[in-house]
C-alpha cells in the first residue's frame, strides 16, 4: 500500500521523498522515515525532477525608475510570527500554446499560502488590479500587512501604490537588479514550474488556465511543507489563528 502511495504521488505531483513521506505519516497514519521513502522510490525506479539546474529565464518587468519606488521593508528577513504580517508578489512567464502567459500571485510568507493571483495573457496593470481585487477581498479585518516586490513598473504605478496604501497595507521594494531580495516568491516560482509547468503542453490558454487554478488549489490545501512541520498552508494557517 506504501509503494503504491509513493509511486501515485510522485508520478502526479513531481514529489520528493520528504514530501511523500509527509503525506504518508499525515494521511495514512504511517510510521516511516524520509529515508524509507527515498529507498522506496529507487527501488521503483522514480527520480525527483525538483530544482535540477536547467534554463529557466526570469521575467524582468523592470523599466527604470517610472512611478514612486519604495524602502526595502523587508530586507531579506521573510520569517513572519502570524499570517497576513508579511506578503510578497512578482510575476513571472510561461509559454503556452504558442503564446505567452503570466501569473501574478500573492505569497502569505509565514504560512506559504497563495492568498490572491491572477493568471493573465498580459502582464499589465488591469492584471495587478484584478490580482488586488483578490487580495483586498480576503485581506482580513484589521490586518495591516507589508507586500514585497520587486521594482516593477507595474508596483511603481500610482494607482497600484495608492491601493496599497489605502488599505493600510505598507508596500516594500527590493533593491534594483537584487532578485534575491525577493528570494521567498522566486522560490515559489521555482517550486510551481518544476512541480506543475515542467515538462507539459496545453492547447489554448484556457486549459492552461484552468490546470494551473487547480494547482494552486493543491498547493494551498494538499501539499505539505516541511518548513510547516508537515502541514499544509490552509492547515498551518487554521492553527496559527487558532493559537
Amino acid at each position: 500500500m506504501a509503494k503504491l502511495v509513493v509511486f501515485t504521488v510522485a508520478l502526479t505531483n513531481g514529489c520528493g521523498h520528504r514530501q511523500i513521506a509527509m503525506c504518508l505519516r499525515a494521511e495514512l497514519g504511517a510510521v516511516v522515515a524520509d529515508k524509507t521513502v527515498l529507498k522506496m522510490m529507487r527501488e521503483m525506479g522514480i527520480r525527483c525532477g525538483i530544482r535540477r539546474r536547467g534554463s529557466r529565464r526570469r521575467y524582468s518587468s523592470y523599466r527604470g525608475l517610472v512611478g514612486s519606488t519604495f524602502e526595502n521593508v523587508i530586507a531579506r528577513d521573510f520569517g513572519a510570527e502570524g499570517p497576513w504580517q508579511k506578503l510578497g508578489t512578482d510575476v513571472t512567464e510561461f509559454k503556452v500554446a504558442g503564446a505567452k502567459a503570466y501569473w501574478a500571485p500573492v505569497l502569505d510568507f509565514c504560512t506559504k499560502e497563495i492568498v490572491a493571483s491572477d493568471i493573465s495573457t498580459s502582464p499589465d496593470l488591469a492584471q495587478q488590479h484584478r490580482m488586488l481585487d483578490r487580495l483586498l477581498e480576503a485581506l482580513p479585518d484589521g490586518a495591516a500587512p507589508t507586500m514585497h516586490s520587486d521594482m516593477g513598473w507595474q508596483y511603481q504605478h500610482e494607482s497600484y501604490a495608492s491601493r496599497l496604501e489605502g488599505a493600510g497595507i505598507t508596500q516594500s521594494m527590493s533593491r534594483k537588479g537584487n532578485c534575491i531580495d525577493n528570494a521567498a516568491t522566486e522560490q515559489l516560482f521555482g517550486h510551481v514550474k518544476d512541480e506543475f509547468y515542467r515538462g507539459r503542453e496545453w492547447g489554448s490558454f484556457g486549459d492552461f488556465k484552468r490546470d494551473l487554478e487547480e494547482y494552486i488549489d493543491h498547493w494551498n490545501t494538499r501539499r505539505r511543507q516541511v518548513r510547516l512541520k508537515g502541514l499544509t498552508p490552509e492547515e498551518f494557517r487554521d492553527r496559527a489563528l487558532a493559537a
